[in-house]
């Protein structure tokens, strides 16, 4: 799915739609007539669910007349797919995630999503959610009820059952759509074939033996390079009676699908069915490089691998997709469930989940050491791919106490996606859950508390970050982790830094740092702490020492090509230069600033250089721009917590600016831009900002006020300089 700003759409930005669809779905063949029903449904009803059997193609009709219908929602079409998930409490994280929301505060997910919602015209599109029923339906019910802009395309086996709903059962196709689909697909698998007279009979009668359902249909035409079209009809006559299994009273379709599904699994060669069977452990999309560690062995060698799961791609059984993280693999619900039941038969599986959870803890510890490099965007775009097989090794992890400090190493080692990337509210539920079992290794539980730590004080939430950072501390004390004891220290420096507390803050921050220097620790979190150091010295007025200390993480950054702790420092920076009246200097800086943050969904970085920007802008002479730039900070501030939890230092920047622009504008005026800005999307603002004109003449700032006074006044606290969500944790 094609990912934007975690915060999400608003009215203002509505050309054209957002899409949370498929970047690429499929040529739609056939079924004019059920997408026409499908379109009349949503004129008259909010809640309209797609219902049949598995392989029947439910999924592609929804997202079909979703993309068709987009124009209609200004808010966009954002696509949830449920058939992956097995955490029951992960439903409303899974749609908060698929809004591509990022929310810092503590509120629960269901909160989050509701309050986003509560105002826009949208379609959610809702997938493979029969195994999560209760859950959802009693969600959208919800949504349904606090959001009448949205309307909600469900598709799955079985309906929500709610009030309101419009079923729509979805059948076999037609015999002439199936023929043109089956056509449609030859034609992709082997482009040279074209059905000859011979052929066109055979083609309607292998569509009727198939019961005209859309998968069954793709994994015949992905067997033409192979056989022909008589051919085909022979084989499947030949295991018909073989592999009609399954309940009695399954429906024909049911079975017929299963025949499908298992006619094309027995004309495999051994290795595919070999290969087939382990991919079925992979949640989502996977890459060749999992598929070769994971699926060999003496009867697979790694080698092979490459060239089975071609014929595989070939055969229909896999998907290959282009993604952000590269090209991976996938393949379809029914296909998978079909290959781990043959796994399960050869009594490999147990082996085989081992085997994943191994290869994706070691992914996680990979992409925390990369982190600190170059690869940083990399490494956001890889974790995101691999999530649902991330969530998959977490739950293993937890299904047996003995090896819950695997979950706990895990979590902890992804404090990188949670924090950097948005995801403080999954981080959490995993950390907690881990938490829950006790562990001889109590290092692992260490890291896992520190990392609790840190999110959540990003999410407000100081009594929870502070039980953890002192459980972290006393228990490094006992065992002699110097480095977890460092990292507790650090984080309960943050607790001081947001708490308004400065000396106590550069106290603990300096203590921790020493600590950092003498175990040889380097890293993001390191650099982050030196930040977070000079925002206490900034916020004491302390600047020259503040500038010296982000000019070395600045340079520190660039030799190891670090960009995410780097935005925070060029942050600061850019308070220095507006503070010299600087303007473009300070400009230019919080440009970069706002477009890392921006990529790596960091709302609070984001948060707090737009409203330092919004300052600079009202100190070069446009007041008016100056008030849009604040009015749009406000809905990203409800995904943060109110202005970084009431911290005196870091809303001085909100303050001093509103005083100025409300002044220089009037309030009718001012008031007036503060609502335009309310209505653009982060998408929007950061397009804005990367885009602005620099021919504004600056209007004189009086010396006296070019510093935010000290936040023990009435007047604006502090400076705009830090990192709110590092400064926060």
């Amino acid at each position: 799915m094609r990912r934007s700003s975690r915060a999400g759409s608003s009215p203002g930005d509505r050309m054209p739609p957002r899409s949370g669809l498929p970047a690429e779905l499929n040529r739609f063949v056939g079924r004019a007539d059920e997408l026409a029903a499908l379109g009349g449904a949503l004129d008259r009803s909010r809640l309209v669910t797609v219902v049949g059997a598995g392989g029947i193609g439910k999924s592609r009709l929804a997202l079909h007349a979703a993309a068709a219908l987009q124009i209609r929602y200004g808010d966009g079409v954002w696509l949830t797919e449920l058939s992956l998930l097995r955490d029951r409490e992960l439903v409303a994280h899974a749609f908060v995630e698929s809004l591509s929301l990022t929310d810092h505060t503590s509120r629960p997910p269901r909160e989050v999503l509701l309050g986003h919602l509560s105002h826009r015209r949208a379609l959610l599109v809702v997938d493979g959610f029969e195994h999560l029923v209760d859950e959802c339906a009693a969600l959208l019910h919800e949504v349904l009820r606090r959001a009448p802009g949205v309307q909600v395309l469900a598709a799955g086996r079985r309906p929500l059952r709610l009030d309101g709903e419009s079923v729509l059962p979805l059948g076999p196709m037609p015999e002439d759509d199936a023929a043109a689909l089956f056509t449609d697909r030859a034609a992709g698998t082997l482009p040279q074939w074209r059905p000859d007279e011979a052929d066109r009979p055979r083609v309607r009668e292998l569509c009727r033996r198939l019961d005209g359902i859309p998968l069954a249909l793709e994994l015949a035409a992905g067997r033409l390079p192979v056989l022909s079209v008589g051919q085909l009809l022979h084989r499947l006559d030949d295991r018909f009676a073989l592999l009609t299994g399954g309940a009695r009273g399954a429906l024909p379709r049911h079975r017929t699908l299963r025949t499908a599904v298992g006619w094309s699994h027995e004309l495999c060669r051994p290795e595919e069915r070999l290969l087939w069977a382990r991919l079925s452990v992979f949640a989502g999309q996977f890459d060749l490089e999992a598929a070769e560690y994971i699926c060999s062995g003496p009867d697979l060698p790694a080698e092979t691998v490459l060239d089975v799961l071609g014929e595989l791609i070939a055969q229909s059984v896999v998907g290959r997709e282009e993604t952000p993280a590269g090209v991976r693999y996938r393949m379809l619900d029914t296909v998978r469930a079909y290959g781990a039941e043959w796994l399960a038969a050869l009594g490999d599986d147990e082996r085989l989940r081992r085997r994943h959870r191994d290869w994706y803890v070691g992914l996680a510890t990979w992409c925390e050491l990369e982190w600190f490099g170059p690869r940083q965007a990399e490494v956001a775009a890889c974790a995101d791919s691999a999530l649902p097989n991330l969530r998959t090794a977490l739950e293993l992890c937890l299904e047996r106490p003995e090896e819950a400090h695997l979950g706990q190493y895990l979590a902890g080692t992804l404090w990188f996606s949670w924090v950097g990337c948005g995801r403080l509210a999954e981080g959490r539920h995993w950390l907690e859950r881990s938490l829950a079992h006790g562990t001889e290794h109590v290092d692992c539980r260490l890291k896992a508390l520190w990392v609790l730590g840190y999110v959540a004080i990003l999410q407000g939430d100081n009594s929870v970050a502070a039980a953890a950072l002192y459980e972290c501390e006393e228990g490094a004390e006992l065992t002699g982790n110097r480095v977890a004891a460092a990292y507790a220290v650090h984080r309960k420096g943050c607790l001081a830094l947001l708490g308004d507390d400065m000396p106590r803050a550069e106290k603990l921050l300096r203590a921790a740092l020493a600590a950092y220097d003498a175990e040889g620790e380097l890293n993001s979190n390191v650099l982050m702490g030196r930040v977070e150091l000079a925002m206490s010295l900034v916020f004491q007025n302390r600047l020259e020492a503040a500038v010296a200390v982000c000019e070395e993480v600045r340079e520190v950054c660039e030799e190891h090509g670090e960009r995410w702790t780097r935005s925070y420092a060029l942050y600061v920076l850019a308070y220095a230069a507006w503070t010299a009246d600087d303007h473009a200097r300070a400009r230019a800086l919080l440009s970069e600033c706002i477009a890392v943050d921006h990529r790596f969904h960091d709302l609070v970085g984001l948060v707090l250089a737009l409203e330092l920007l919004a300052l600079v802008t009202a100190s070069e002479g446009d007041a008016a721009e100056a008030a849009v730039l604040q009015g749009a900070t406000a809905p990203i501030w409800d995904s943060v917590g109110v202005p970084l939890f009431g911290s005196g230092h870091f809303g001085a920047p909100r303050a001093l600016c509103d005083q100025r622009t409300r002044r220089l504008l009037g309030t009718e005026r001012y008031e007036a831009c503060v609502a335009e800005g309310r209505t653009l999307s982060p998408d929007a603002v950061v397009r804005r900002v990367l885009a602005a004109r620099k021919d504004v003449r600056p209007f004189p700032v009086r010396q006296r006020d070019a510093r935010p006074a000290a936040p023990h006044t009435r007047e604006p606290a502090g400076s705009p300089t830090g990192n709110g969500g590092e400064a926060a944790g």
